[in-house]
């Protein structure tokens, strides 16, 4: 956990499993998919009025309590409101 803590500012990774993988910043076709995927599931879940949440990355997600698992998705539906 303390490697992804220590990484300097603006560099990317992934923790799985406790190893460390770097990320590349994402280009502008990854960043066109990816807005339209948001737009997409937002649009579906307002039509069906969900209360979930569509948000776009990059941010922090611990996925195991050990902190073994860290992750920045692209794109998260969050329909827990306690998260």
């Amino acid at each position: 956990m303390d490697a992804i803590r220590n990484l300097p500012e603006g560099q990317r990774a992934e923790l799985i499993d406790g190893e460390l993988y770097m990320m590349a910043a994402p280009g502008m076709m990854h960043q066109r998919i990816l807005m339209e995927l948001a737009f997409r599931i937002t649009d579906y879940i307002r039509k069906n009025r969900g209360d979930c949440e569509v948000l776009t990355g990059p941010f922090s997600v611990f996925l195991k309590a050990h902190d073994r698992i860290y992750v920045e998705p692209d794109l998260s539906v969050i329909c827990d409101k306690e998260k």
